[in-house]
């Protein structure tokens, strides 16, 4: 059977837009639809992952500012900065990031249609344009990654005026003086220490039982001496009651109970930010049409090779669940790509890591301690203190801590967990040595430029090596004492 295209592809974020280029290096044509009439990149670069990143990078900066030479003539952040100032930052890098992702896909000749995407059948894509016209192409394969969304929440309504969500919260017209987070994920966080590094004071309502609880217990202790050096105030396990405005106090009050205290408290702010669960975007995309199975949250379920249960379709991303990241979508989108058109056998690797972009940025590989420990592992820990670096003296970034968690008997690294500067960079080099099962003397046998972050992992491995050896006047005499 002809097919109209070897690959049609709903949705153009991170899975979708790997995937189109992987397609094209194997000369295969592919048509990518877009159900944003004016952007394509999906949530990625328009409401997600780099517009997020440009807010932080900016707050970053005028925070280490004020860090480093105090307020600028008796001024706040938030008194100095104007929003407008930093949402036309955001918006230079999203428009950057929007023209790159066009030249790309024009460069590779591949195909756009904008609408929204429904399967027919396991060939066959209806698309119904913002016009009315509605369009079937069919294609050897189809790719879902139309991603994930919020869910919005039960008692109270995002207005995207005062109660704003991740899509709404770029245009806000001024930087508030209180700001309520109702949320505890990664998005939460993020946006917590961005608004707080502008001199915002920052309430977080969290409705779970503890806030990034897959944390390295060390690191997560060191992130909260970040949040209380913040100012940001966090209650556990809440629930909403409601979120109404206060005409006679010209504010808006968040009223809550906490699961295990029935004492309504009420917080006054200016603005709130709701950060809901995230749902996979599966509506109305034909799933039922062929058949393909989901899991009890509506995320589609797919084997290594990211092949639905049926053949001909693959899906990436956030629609697959966990771990819901833009870079593991990325590289998800390539090996759908790979797969299914025989090009190799692939899947990824067993160490992804992820990258928390607080202020301090967080990032994690591989176990932590208590998972060692839990799989009956001998195990040794490597630290360094941030503060212990000449980088970090010069670059005024005291708070930090790198972390190597080693297997005693081999000294190969099993894990590195990073809290401060550049984390998300720096975790890189650990991941080189932990997939490659290197020892932890890599990092004393190589040289490392000084002055760096990256010495952390020179610092880091002596300490855990120190200690298996019990080398040093210090380990020394806690033998000798023992």
């Amino acid at each position: 059977m002809k097919f109209d295209y070897d690959l049609i592809i709903l949705g153009s974020g991170p899975a979708g837009f790997s995937a189109a280029m992987q397609s094209t290096k194997f000369n295969k044509k592919v048509l990518l639809v877009e159900a944003d009439e004016k952007h394509l990149g999906g949530a990625w670069i328009n409401a997600g992952t780099v517009p997020s990143k440009a807010l932080r990078e900016a707050a970053a900066i005028i925070y280490k500012h004020s860090q480093s030479f105090g307020d600028t003539e008796g001024k706040k952040a938030f008194q100095r900065f104007k929003m407008k100032d930093l949402l036309r930052y955001k918006s230079k890098v999203v428009d950057y990031e929007n023209s790159e992702v066009k030249r790309n896909l024009i460069k590779n000749e591949v195909d756009t249609a904008r609408g929204y995407g429904r399967i027919i059948d396991e060939n066959t894509v209806e698309i119904d344009s913002h016009t009315g016209k509605k369009k079937r192409y069919t294609s050897k394969f189809i790719l879902l990654s139309t991603g994930s969304r919020s869910e919005p929440p039960a008692k109270f309504t995002v207005d995207h005026k005062i109660v704003k969500d991740n899509t709404s919260l770029t245009e806000m017209t001024h930087i508030p003086r209180r700001l309520v987070i109702i949320g505890s994920g990664v998005n939460a966080v993020e946006y917590a220490t961005i608004f707080a590094a502008l001199g915002t004071k920052v309430s977080m309502l969290n409705l779970q039982k503890e806030i990034l609880p897959f944390l390295d217990d060390e690191i997560r202790d060191e992130f909260f001496t970040a949040l209380k050096k913040h100012r940001i105030v966090i209650s556990d396990n809440v629930v909403i009651e409601s979120v109404d405005l206060n005409r006679l106090r010209n504010c808006t009050e968040v009223r809550f109970k906490t699961k295990d205290d029935d004492r309504l408290q009420v917080i006054e702010t200016e603005q709130v930010i709701h950060f809901g669960r995230r749902m996979p975007n599966t509506k109305d995309i034909g799933l039922e049409n062929v058949g393909i199975t989901t899991d009890s949250r509506g995320y589609i379920n797919v084997d290594k090779h990211y092949r639905t249960s049926v053949p001909s379709i693959f899906a990436a991303g956030d629609i697959t669940g966990q771990p819901g990241l833009a870079s593991a979508s990325f590289t998800q989108g390539r090996v759908a790509s790979c797969n299914m058109h025989g090009e190799s056998e692939m899947e990824l690797a067993g160490f992804n890591p992820y990258g928390i972009y607080t202020i301090p940025e967080i990032s994690s590989i591989g176990l932590t301690e208590k998972e060692a420990e839990g799989l009956g592992k001998d195990i040794t820990i490597g630290r360094a203190f941030f503060k212990e670096l000449t980088k970090s003296s010069v670059s005024n970034n005291e708070l930090g801590l790198l972390k190597l968690v080693i297997d005693t008997s081999t000294q190969k690294l099993l894990g590195v967990h990073i809290i401060g500067e550049f984390a998300c960079d720096l975790i890189h080099i650990g991941q080189s040595v932990l997939v490659n099962d290197l020892e932890v003397s890599y990092f004393i046998d190589n040289i490392l430029n000084y002055p760096t972050f990256s010495e952390a992992y020179r610092v880091a491995a002596f300490n855990g090596i120190n200690r298996i050896n019990k080398a040093g006047v210090k380990y020394r005499k806690t033998t000798e004492s023992a």
